[in-house]
């Protein structure tokens, strides 16, 4: 045995071994849950005293929150190329859908012909037809002359109060 004595290992107290434990627990946590970390960061770099004394710490939040933004920027490409892939078709189908609906009328088959049409061609051909036309519309030239007659005698004719 050594005349010197060993030197007289400081204990720790409570406090100080709860706050190792915490500090551990932020170690594992930050990794996996980016809040954290940047809550960690945010008060290591408020106290340069504690970045210097947890520094391993101070750069895992910082790489914790970099592969989150990466996560973000990943899972964004991955949206816009599943959006371009899956939805943008169908989008494109709807509008060729809502346009395309003049296009399928333009594509039916034309409607049979009306059959007052066809009779409405196959009179004038008719001879009697011709005459009772032009009897029909010397009719029609007189009736206006006939109901001025009316209305201009109707104005002539005294009324008589009721």
């Amino acid at each position: 045995m050594s005349i010197e004595k060993s030197r007289p290992r400081p204990r720790c107290s409570s406090f100080e071994s709860e706050e190792e434990r915490a500090w551990v627990g932020f170690y594992q946590r930050v990794g996996r849950d980016p809040a954290i970390a940047s809550e960690v960061l945010a008060q290591l770099e408020s106290d340069p005293e504690m970045k210097r004394s947890h520094l391993a710490l101070y750069l895992c939040c910082r790489e914790s929150l970099r592969q989150h933004k990466a996560r973000q920027a990943r899972h964004k490409r991955i949206g816009q190329f599943i959006r371009g892939l899956f939805i943008q078709p169908l989008r494109n189908l709807q509008t060729m859908w809502r346009h395309g609906s003049d296009l399928a009328f333009d594509c039916l088959p034309e409607a049979a012909k009306e059959p007052a049409a066809v009779q409405v061609h196959r009179l004038p051909r008719k001879s009697g037809f011709a005459t009772a036309h032009t009897a029909f519309e010397r009719q029609v030239t007189l009736a206006p002359a006939a109901t001025e007659d009316q209305a201009s005698s109707a104005d002539k004719t005294p009324r008589t109060a009721a």
